[in-house]
């Protein structure tokens, strides 16, 4: 290659590359491929997982190898502006001859030989993409193909599922047992489990076969129907528990919440002093069940006032417990934005010491950097990272003071 042949050659190599690596990406944020990832699967879709995440490790691999040989060629031809034919020979092998040698365990069994050299096989940056071409193809239409029937399972449990918690919701506010429910509740159970765990054996042709779904939504929407007009009766009785199981929904996330920050706070901020995350929900919707249960009616043992009475006590347990549980997640929460608040203050500092032209100051620079490594590593040390923070902030105006003298 002469060098504008082979500048020219060096910018579409570097255009290949900036597009194949948006590709890779683009797949792996594919919702399938996501949905893969992050789930543990059994049957049919482990076996789809496996082959993605293998051809994947490939294609990565390969790609890494293909930017290898390009930043060599373009190292070689930064370091010389004016190429001798010696450099512009080497850049030709580079961009033009097989000079990516793959591993050897990355060689495919069937170009391998009894008697080969255990050394890789060797290719150009074009074989290199025609290599990855294909397993690309592969693995996007194997994940859209997931995503297709993933999708269309799980939309349609999720239809089922709703009807299934409105009539769970409608049975613990009339109290007793549904023989009919609890069945239908267990065949959805079990067609979830499948559906989540080995959606692929549900696919017929490579479509979604939802018909057991549908036979369940539709028996599921038979049941809540007669379920609302059993309760129609109970109207103003269901609606007061209903109230008290969406504030212990609450207090469920809050929880949830409290305890997800309190397990960041320890991975995240060093010897932090944390209080007890209360845990009310689980009794207290024990309380709601108990309140709920057949023999409520009036008539029964102490009659709907004594109900009436728990009724209340029951909610105004529920409100304390949302404010303590909230109040506990707040201030575990705190040490977070503690170490949030401290990194916008390093910023603005680091901004305004710019500002002032000490952007060169070497000493400022080091008090910085040792700032910025305690509020970026993990644990973070607060105490030690508010400390070096306001020492950061005085050299500054320190600085600021003398020049004004």
């Amino acid at each position: 290659m002469g060098r504008d042949e082979a500048d020219r050659t060096l910018a579409h190599l570097r255009d290949e590359k900036e597009r194949i690596g948006s590709a890779l990406l683009e797949l792996e944020a594919h919702q399938g491929y996501r949905l893969l990832q992050g789930s543990a699967l059994e049957g049919e879709t482990r076996r789809l997982q496996s082959t993605v995440r293998s051809r994947m490790a490939s294609l990565w691999s390969l790609f890494d190898l293909y930017g290898g040989v390009l930043g060599a060629a373009e190292e070689l031809r930064a370091r010389h502006s004016r190429p001798g034919q010696a450099h512009l020979a080497e850049l030709t092998r580079l961009l033009a001859g097989p000079s990516v040698e793959l591993p050897a365990e990355e060689v495919p069994l069937e170009r391998r030989t009894l008697l080969s050299a255990p050394s890789g096989e060797r290719l150009t940056l074009q074989d290199v993409v025609a290599r990855m071409t294909p397993q690309y193809q592969e693995v996007a239409r194997m994940v859209a193909g997931l995503d297709a029937v993933w999708s269309a399972l799980l939309s349609r449990l999720a239809e089922a599922e709703a009807e299934r918690n409105a009539a769970e919701t409608l049975l613990d506010a009339l109290g007793g047992t549904d023989p009919v429910l609890a069945r239908l509740t267990a065949g959805l159970g079990s067609a979830a489990a499948t559906v989540r765990s080995d959606p692929m054996a549900l696919a017929r042709d490579g479509r979604a076969d939802t018909a057991r779904l549908d036979e369940l939504h539709a028996a599921l929407v038979e049941r809540r129907r007669a379920l609302e007009e059993a309760d129609r009766l109970r109207a103003g009785f269901a609606d007061r528990l209903r109230g008290i199981a969406v504030v212990l929904d609450l207090v469920r996330e809050a929880e949830a919440e409290a305890l997800a920050h309190r397990a960041e706070v320890l991975d995240k901020i060093a010897s932090p002093v944390l209080p007890d995350v209360p845990r009310p929900a689980a009794a207290l919707t024990d309380r709601l069940a108990a309140v709920g249960a057949p023999g409520r009616m009036a008539g029964a043992e102490g009659g709907w006032h004594d109900l009436a009475t728990r009724v209340v006590d029951l909610e105004r347990a529920a409100d304390d417990a949302l404010a303590r549980v909230r109040e506990a997640g707040g201030v575990i929460r705190g040490l977070l934005d503690r170490r949030e608040e401290l990194r916008g203050r390093l910023e603005a500092y680091r901004v305004k010491a710019a500002r002032l032209g000490l952007a060169e100051d070497t000493e400022l620079a080091r008090i910085y950097d040792r700032a910025r490594g305690l509020l970026w590593s993990s644990p973070c040390d607060l105490r030690e990272s508010t400390v070096t923070l306001a020492g950061y902030q005085q050299a500054i105006s320190s600085r600021t003071n003398g020049a004004a003298r």
